[in-house]
């Protein structure tokens, strides 16, 4: 750039800079009308967008009447987004059917490490699957290698040749394992005994909307055949591979350079990752790209930040670089939406003394009733005042629920009296024990014979025979115009 403005600044004929301009202007007239019609074109599915669809925690845009600013922005016309925990935080398509290219190769690395042994199970390459093309490893008819060398090789690059090769080798003993289980319907021939297994396996791991047809994901020419899958049964079945360390392992990997043994000698061939995301976003360990003219730009994505795992997975997308976009959209959104939410809200403390003699300031969150009383109250805690749950958000705001023991005997602090109870649009997020927080000596004889006389005189004029317990504790808005809780992470 610096050197064509020097060009420009030595053409001191009049002449000359008007002709340059006039070409500029032109360049720059034709490339404005390009993208106006480029806009016209393409619908608006191909740029990012909120829908009023779009699924936030179990419940649409439209019925949370969420803004656009706050929810995710993407692109991808299926979507699908939980964590290791089952939480699901974002849907769009999530069960529609529909191509997924090489994050087929999940569910094939899924079934050779059930039926395989990383190490003595031996991979051989065929001829088939070393001319299968599209993205490839680089394996050669002939090679042969352990199942973790060939998983290393399927997973990284995305290699086609791998996962025929893996399958076929594979089929025989899959069938064999399987006809042992009582299985009477496994196919007799090896390569689709593999492929009856995966679809055995997607069945009982509940992928209802899931068909699959071979072990790499191409879907033209002579791999053209009925074959489908979801958002949310891809993340079924992500998540259940990844909870293998050995899986696990190797998707985390940005490259690596395996041995094969190529007619006698050992041969290395390096290897790269097609997953970009690996040691250039924030927690990221896997797990699978995909990509065909049927299924669009595809990635199923697992990031771990803070003990938590994230699954997102994006299908058809409209380009490499945006199905990460995508993916790394959903996971900042759930991120910065989640909140570890404190329990214990409230304006008083109290000193309260624990059994070895420790003195410590804890809040008040109630003052429940003594029955020995008439007009007797002693505050009480939480055993753990500081107990906290991680929220999300945009799941609304949490409510409490009190439930108080009925107390007649002497109360000691850390006496359990109680039990509270907090809710996030309707589920139970979590429950507390409440406990006193100071002594509370009961009446002794002749108090409770008094007692007994004032409250059936009371009794008659119908005025209150016992205190009541009242609760402190607050809960704090965490969404809405008066939210005052924030993102902690």
């Amino acid at each position: 750039m610096y050197a064509d403005r020097k060009i420009f600044m030595l053409l001191t004929n009049t002449e000359t800079q008007v002709t340059i301009r006039r070409r500029l202007g032109a360049c720059i007239s034709a490339f404005l009308l390009c993208a106006l019609l480029g806009f016209c074109v393409y619908p608006s599915s191909a740029f990012a967008d909120v829908r009023q669809s779009d699924v936030i925690a179990g419940l649409s845009v439209e019925a949370r009447d969420l803004s656009a600013s706050s929810c995710p922005n993407i692109v991808a016309e299926y979507a699908y987004v939980v964590d290791d925990s089952g939480n699901v935080y974002f849907e769009r398509g999530a069960d529609t059917q529909t191509h997924i290219a090489s994050i087929t190769k999940v569910m094939t690395a899924l079934i050779a490490l059930e039926y395989g042994d990383v190490n003595t199970t031996t991979i051989t390459v065929s001829e088939t699957a070393a001319t299968i093309g599209e993205s490839s490893a680089s394996l050669q008819a002939g090679d042969t290698m352990n199942l973790q060398t060939a998983l290393m090789a399927m997973m990284l690059p995305s290699g086609n040749d791998a996962a025929q090769a893996i399958a076929e080798s594979m089929g025989d003993s899959v069938k064999q394992q399987l006809q042992e289980q009582g299985d009477t319907s496994v196919p007799d021939n090896a390569y689709d005994a593999f492929v009856y297994a995966m679809n055995k396996k997607a069945q009982e791991l509940g992928m209802n909307n899931s068909l699959f047809a071979n072990p790499h994901g191409l879907d033209i020419d002579q791999h053209d055949a009925e074959m489908y899958c979801s958002a949310h049964d891809v993340a079924i079945m992500v998540s259940k591979v990844m909870k293998n360390d050995t899986f696990r392992s190797i998707v985390s990997m940005d490259g690596a350079t395996i041995q094969v043994n190529r007619g006698g000698t050992t041969v290395d061939i390096p290897l790269e990752s097609t997953d970009i995301l690996i040691g250039s976003y924030d927690g990221a360990c896997g797990v699978k790209t995909g990509f065909t003219e049927k299924a669009g730009q595809c990635f199923a994505g697992a990031v771990q930040r803070d003990g938590k795992t994230l699954y997102a997975v994006v299908l058809n997308s409209n380009s490499e670089q945006q199905r990460f976009t995508d993916a790394t959209t959903l996971d900042d959104w759930v991120f910065n939406n989640l909140i570890s939410y404190t329990l214990a809200h409230s304006p008083e403390s109290t000193t309260y003394s624990s059994e070895d003699g420790t003195a410590t300031e804890v809040p008040v969150v109630a003052y429940v009733s003594h029955s020995g009383w008439i007009d007797k109250t002693f505050k009480a805690t939480f055993s753990d005042p500081n107990a906290a749950v991680d929220v999300f958000a945009l799941d609304g705001n949490v409510s409490q629920s009190f439930e108080f023991d009925t107390v007649s005997g002497d109360v000691v602090p850390g006496q359990k009296v109680g039990t509270a109870r907090f809710y996030q649009h309707n589920n139970e997020i979590a429950s507390v024990d409440i406990v006193a927080a100071e002594y509370c000596v009961a009446p002794n004889f002749f108090e409770g014979i008094g007692i007994w006389w004032d409250r059936l005189i009371r009794g008659f004029s119908g005025s209150q025979t016992s205190a009541e317990s009242t609760v402190v504790n607050t809960t704090p808005l965490i969404y809405g115009n008066n939210a005052t809780l924030t993102n902690s992470n």
